[in-house]
């Protein structure tokens, strides 16, 4: 009976798994129609866009930490609430900067939801196996979310109102917020100390400054803002660091890391979101501005490499059950690398499912390496540091996709500009009405050569992840007793 209250435990948690990973992507096709409304200038709807992400990528450590002091279920249901009401709040936005404050808000509420769900999912199966096809089912459907959120937010504006997108999250929140009570158990560390105020406010301004950095390099224009926040991220970065190091008990513990196979795993996740951000953002463009598919279109046909993933982690676990987890791992990102060295030999319209091919087979490598390497990384840890761990894969996947976007996306453009000789910075402005035919051939032509280059640096990358995970041998540690909190109490 507790097996079966598990598992319908974990069905109740891919719930906000699902919706967090959706709501992130969602947004994409519906910015055009409510700017439109709203009337929102290009800063605003850079910062409606972005803001959501910024606050989860900088709040995801003090969450995960935060849930180990105050209770994991305690923490995701007051996150669950507030992601609910706030999803309300922005769909009735009249004007941007509400929308903007809403975000950013919904990305407080948003931080809470993933590192607790996995913390959950470690401290709710005690077995090994069932652990590992529990969190590759958490995964499954993180990225099944990211794939389908401009897929149904495609259909929900073909239908509806843009404020349709947020209110799809309202009724998965509600049956969190019903069902959980009676199907989660709480977990915490009860021997936690407070949390530290110092600590939370280095880790917020080391990773808001590192991302906003990291994200306006991939802007035209200004270099020095970018560059001094990449600067303060750094410093603020190195005095975390150096904080946690001395606390007894730290916001994040970063001892971990002297774990090998940790270290290997965190540093391969954050290499693998190099790639597939990266990738992802010279195909999407491909496919719009070279093949000339509508937005909607182009997320139908790109949603190969989401579910890509998705199978890749449910394959895991068996995977894991015939081999030794860093050889499956291995494996995975080797085909990872082969899908994205087929980018290379694409070559015009007749090459789509080419296209299509190469993204799939490269996102069904990284399967084992999401599912079974975030399983490593909080199976390395004693159950009541579970959300300490989660929150440092969770940080490793945000920091990944953000420097894929800014480094590829760099380079892409190099490439780019260098195939047209200088005269088009970008194939958006090559295809604005009115453009000369000549040039569009060009930058159309220069900019299949990025994808070339994208795809042979991502493969390049993805080599690196193989080789460094070979090269990390595991350890095993006992695992510690778990205890629900209230178990004494008849809860």
């Amino acid at each position: 009976m507790r097996d079966n209250r598990a598992w319908r435990g974990l069905a109740v948690l891919t719930l906000p798994t699902l919706i967090v990973a959706m709501d992130t992507t969602a947004l994409l096709l519906a910015l055009p129609r409510l700017s439109a409304d709203l009337g929102a200038t290009g800063v605003q709807q850079l910062w409606i866009s972005d803001s959501y992400g910024f606050l989860v990528a900088g709040l995801v450590i003090t969450m995960g930490t935060l849930g180990d002091r105050i209770g994991r279920r305690r923490l995701l249901m007051t996150g669950a609430a507030a992601f609910a009401v706030l999803s309300v709040v922005a769909a009735f936005a009249t004007d941007p900067l509400t929308l903007i404050v809403v975000r950013a808000l919904l990305g407080v509420a948003g931080a809470t939801l993933a590192p607790s769900t996995l913390a959950l999912i470690t401290n709710m199966f005690r077995d090994g196996r069932q652990r590992g096809q529990a969190i590759a089912v958490w995964a499954t459907c993180q990225f099944t979310g990211g794939a389908l959120g401009p897929v149904l937010a495609g259909f929900l504006l073909q239908h509806f109102w843009w404020g349709s997108v947020f209110l799809a999250a309202v009724p998965a929140m509600a049956v969190l917020l019903l069902a959980g009570p009676f199907l989660l158990p709480e977990f915490r560390d009860e021997r936690a100390g407070r949390l530290d105020p110092a600590s939370v406010a280095l880790s917020l301004v080391a990773m808001l400054s590192t991302v906003y950095g990291i994200k306006q390099l991939t802007v035209d224009g200004e270099r020095l803002v970018p560059a001094a926040a990449l600067v303060v991220g750094a410093a603020t970065g190195w005095l975390f660091v150096r904080r946690q190091l001395r606390l007894a008990t730290p916001l994040l513990d970063l001892r971990l890391l002297r774990n090998r196979p940790f270290s290997a795993v965190l540093v391969g996740l954050v290499l693998a979101g190099v790639a597939m951000a990266g990738t992802g953002l010279v195909v999407t463009q491909y496919l719009q501005g070279v093949l000339g598919f509508s937005p909607f279109a182009s997320a139908v046909l790109f949603a190969p490499m989401g579910l890509g993933v998705a199978v890749g982690t449910m394959t895991a676990p068996a995977l894991a059950g015939r081999m030794r987890q860093t050889t499956a791992i291995a494996g995975g990102l080797t085909a990872s690398a082969l899908g994205s060295l087929l980018l290379v030999a694409v070559d015009g319209p007749d090459d789509l499912p080419l296209v299509m091919t190469g993204i799939a087979v490269l996102a069904l490598g990284t399967g084992p390496l999401f599912a079974l390497g975030t399983g490593l990384i909080v199976g390395s840890v004693p159950p009541e540091r579970a959300g300490s761990a989660a929150a440092m894969s969770e940080t490793g996947n945000y920091l990944g996709g953000s420097l894929g976007f800014a480094l590829l996306g760099t380079v892409a453009a190099v490439v780019y500009r260098n195939g047209t000789a200088g005269t088009s910075d970008s194939l958006a402005g090559a295809l604005a009405p009115g453009g000369d035919a000549e040039l569009l051939h060009t930058a159309r032509e220069a900019f299949t050569t990025s994808l070339h280059v994208t795809g042979a640096v991502a493969a390049a990358v993805f080599a690196a992840a193989t080789v460094l995970t070979l090269t990390a041998h595991p350890t095993r540690r006992p695992a510690a007793p778990v205890v629900p909190v209230g178990a004494n109490r008849g809860e």
